[in-house]
């Protein structure tokens, strides 16, 4: 099988292609990925030299390019995103180009050439909600610029299912950690900064609840609804691990062996979503479950940024 992976020199992205080259041997990816500042090349060095490798430098919003790489291939992989909320709202313009413009101009290639298409989207698209979880049946309610772009990004690709018959899936998965995440996100940006001996900046009261999911577990449940999701299904990503953001904080201060003078309120979030929970029955009918443990993973993720400040120092200034 031969995958376009838009996207594929960030965090998730990266980290799929990496892990399907080990479980798929035979696939050849084509990572197509503009290199904006959360794309780094370093994240897939070690596997350049592969011969089902392939990278292209380019822009998901460029229909030549894009229509170059869609043609050569079975299946598109849109990983392909502006996703730090933060940055949405100081400026929602990219945000509304890559995540909307950029989404349609793969579909239309996708569509030209009769191409599978796998949307990778997130769980805010559904908004907060104080009790239970949400389906993947539940009415989309975004709260911010970021994830108002990819709810309309989903209905788009939705659209080409439901008016031109074009084989769609979507995976929306809760907050994602692990190796290679940008050091602006929370868990890597924690971990660092306690590194480098600096406080650990907390939004508002830090009882905003989030969903942690290992990334590893997560680009699994992806590469099962790529196999065996039926056509124009959506698929919710969960562990079922849900923490206030003040619980994360204290459990990463007391790995680095510091006191909770390293944590630091900080003016709240503009329109900050209070929970996230998702329903992941449909995915776990599949036979996906995650296989780390919260603690185990965190623990993973906190070595490999000791270990890679080589990698991270550079982002951080």
């Amino acid at each position: 099988m031969k995958l376009l992976v838009t996207g594929g020199c960030g965090f998730i992205g990266s980290n799929f292609i990496r892990q399907t080259l080990k479980k798929h041997p035979d696939y050849r990816i084509i990572n197509l990925d503009k290199l904006t500042y959360a794309g780094n090349p370093e994240n897939l060095k070690d596997i350049e030299g592969k011969k089902n490798y392939r990278f292209i430098k380019g822009d998901i919003c460029d229909p030549k390019i894009v229509s170059d790489a869609v043609k050569n291939a079975d299946v598109v992989i849109n990983f392909a995103a502006e996703s730090h909320v933060d940055r949405s709202i100081a400026d929602a313009d990219p945000f509304l180009q890559t995540n909307i413009m950029g989404t349609h101009v793969l579909l239309k290639a996708a569509l030209k050439f009769n191409k599978k298409f796998l949307q990778i989207s997130t769980d805010e698209v559904y908004g907060s909600i104080d009790q239970g979880s949400f389906t993947e049946n539940s009415n989309l309610s975004p709260s911010s610029p970021y994830s108002a772009s990819k709810a309309a990004a989903d209905l788009l690709c939705l659209s080409y299912f439901i008016t031109h018959k074009l084989k769609v899936n979507i995976v929306r998965s809760t907050n994602n950690f692990g190796p290679y995440q940008y050091p602006e996100k929370i868990i890597p940006l924690f971990i660092t900064n306690l590194l480098e001996g600096k406080k650990v900046p907390v939004y508002g009261d830090g009882k905003n609840v989030r969903d942690w999911l290992y990334v590893a577990d997560n680009c699994e449940a992806i590469d099962l609804a790529l196999h065996k999701g039926k056509e124009g299904e959506i698929f919710n990503i969960s562990s079922g691990k849900e923490m206030e953001n003040i619980w994360l904080a204290e459990m990463l201060i007391e790995h680095a062996g510091k006191d909770k003078s390293y944590m630091q309120y900080v003016e709240d979030r503009k329109g900050h979503d209070r929970r996230y929970s998702l329903d992941s029955k449909k995915i776990r009918a599949l036979g996906w479950k995650p296989k780390f443990r919260f603690e185990e993973a965190l623990k993973m993720t906190i070595d490999w940024y000791k270990d890679n400040k080589a990698w991270w120092g550079k982002l951080k200034k």
